[in-house]
């Protein structure tokens, strides 16, 4: 990746307010989080600024997703992956609402 990539990856970081490290998911909720902030619906007026906001945060969520798509991930464990099966997929898929392990209630919650 050239210089003026990995800038404009930093500043779509930066734009949706993530940290270094982030999941697809993480990414997600980020960018719907701030058009919600934005939007002129949210906001009660259509504005030449909200509009550009909006356009700004697209354009860094589309970057970032190619930028993902680009990435191969194991979906087996490799030779050096001394894990049960089990502890390999939450290694990797555990914070997934869907595939993670279901929160416990606490006796607060329930």
């Amino acid at each position: 990746m050239t210089r003026e990539e990995w800038q404009a990856i930093d500043e779509a970081r930066q734009l949706l307010n993530l940290g270094e490290r982030a999941t697809m998911g993480e990414m997600k909720r980020a960018y719907r989080q701030m058009c919600k902030r934005h939007h002129p619906d949210v906001v009660g007026e259509e504005s030449a600024e909200n509009a550009a906001i909006i356009r700004e945060l697209t354009k860094s969520y589309d970057l970032l997703m190619r930028y993902c798509d680009q990435f191969r991930i194991p979906l087996v464990p490799g030779d050096g992956d001394n894990m049960d099966p089990e502890d390999w997929w939450m290694d990797r898929f555990g914070h997934d609402p869907l595939w993670g392990r279901k929160k416990e209630k606490t006796k607060k919650e329930g």
